[in-house]
């Protein structure tokens, strides 16, 4: 009898939950409706009108940024010898945070046993350079390096730092654990620990994460180059005032195909390694 009121008992507490979490669905995108329609209420903005700018937009892009006859001599002249220096310093940041990265996350995360003091203060540290947009970096190290590429090097550098850091220290933490401990048990010391423990069991992970940000900084380094006067974002800049929005276009397009070209290469790369 008991046995048959113990099933009866479970449809019921079967209901209950998908009540509650249907209740609680509801309040949520309730929520997340009241706080669209406050925040467009206090900013002022329309979202009807915005919608119906959305095809003008459109239509004026389509017929503004296509190249024309007299934009393809940038092509050859500035724009791809300016996309290639974006590609490469992307490249160059990305290599030199990921070891700076990978030096502090030893420090930071647990797997190692590090002094827990200092595994803190990496995390703060971390967090500090990862939670500063790279433009508010541009603007600051403008005032002491000026309008040259330093400025945008050390801006990707300080942001690409931070997010490798934090992400390279839950990397270790997740995926090298099990294998550090067994390496602590047979008595490893601590650089036997890294080299035979950490880099190889978390270095697919680690180049993936890597790869990813090279990606991710080949796009950030377009809109610094706009302020900091450097690369393709300098140039792209330059169409746009002067109103050559047909080389605008064009910049544009070549650098959607480098991003592209990139992520398909990164993507190869990953499920070699992977």
């Amino acid at each position: 009898m008991s046995h048959n009121l113990s099933k009866a008992a479970r449809p019921a507490n079967q209901t209950s939950v998908f009540v509650k979490r249907k209740r609680m669905y509801t309040f949520f995108f309730l929520g997340v409706i009241a706080i669209m329609i406050a925040s467009s209420l206090i900013a002022n903005f329309d979202y009807i009108v915005g919608i119906k700018s959305i095809p003008k937009a459109i239509t004026w892009s389509l017929t503004k940024f296509i190249p024309n006859s007299s934009s393809w001599h940038w092509l050859t002249d500035e724009i791809l010898k300016a996309l290639f220096e974006t590609a490469l310093m992307s490249v160059a940041v990305t290599a030199c945070s990921a070891v700076f990265a990978f030096a502090f996350s030893l420090l930071g995360t647990r797997t190692t046993k590090i002094n827990p003091l200092i595994g803190r203060a990496v995390r703060i540290i971390a967090s500090f350079f990862r939670n500063i947009p790279d433009v508010a970096w541009v603007l600051v190290l403008f005032m002491a390096f000026g309008q040259n590429i330093l400025t945008g090097f050390f801006a990707l550098f300080f942001v690409t730092f931070g997010l490798l850091t934090r992400t390279f220290i839950e990397t270790i933490d997740e995926i090298s654990a099990s294998c550090v401990e067994a390496l602590h048990a047979s008595g490893a010391n601590y650089m036997q620990v890294v080299f035979r423990g950490i880099i190889p069991s978390s270095a697919a992970a680690l180049i993936s994460w890597v790869l990813y940000m090279i990606e991710t900084n080949i796009r950030n380094a377009t809109l610094i180059g706009i302020i900091s006067g450097t690369g393709i974002g300098f140039w792209f800049n330059w169409f746009l005032k002067s109103l050559n929005y047909g080389a605008a276009g064009l910049t544009l397009i070549t650098i959607v195909v480098l991003v592209i070209a990139i992520e398909i290469t990164s993507t190869q790369i990953r499920r070699a390694i992977l």
